[in-house]
């Protein structure tokens, strides 16, 4: 992954809580297999409409070089890492409508971060890191 250092909706861009980074690492002939996830929100834009996204996005690679350090975030988030699955979206915010969960106390959490993402376009949400992308530069 790579982080932006500007927001572009088309680069894909997710914005990661650094603090929820997990993966596991073993070695595969002369290569380390990762694969990891983290808590990420993101925003996208189908029909003209922008949605504000939150759900976790799916690390990993099967052939880097060497391990990766677990306990440095943004080393993780640098290295070659295969973004081909994207976010698994599990809350998502139009500004009218949402689509997610179906039990009202997840709902309302959903909604307390996702109401003032959308309203904030498209600024970093507080507590998280980004914009990081897996776009190539």
């Amino acid at each position: 992954m790579r982080r932006e250092t500007c927001f572009l909706i088309s680069r894909k861009p997710y914005a990661i809580d650094l603090s929820t980074i997990t993966g596991k690492q073993h070695e595969r002939g002369d290569r380390i297999t990762f694969s990891g996830s983290a808590h990420a929100l993101w925003f996208r834009r189908r029909a003209g409409i922008t949605y504000a996204c939150i759900g976790s996005l799916k690390l990993f690679s099967h052939y880097l070089p060497e391990r990766l350090p677990l306990d440095a975030p943004h080393a993780v988030l640098s290295a070659d890492l295969d973004g081909r699955y994207g976010g698994d979206t599990c809350g998502r915010w139009d500004g009218e409508r949402y689509w997610g969960a179906q039990e009202p106390f997840q709902m309302a959490l959903d909604l307390t971060v996702l109401e003032p993402m959308l309203a904030n376009y498209p600024n970093i949400p507080d507590g998280y890191d980004g914009w990081w992308t897996f776009q190539p530069a």
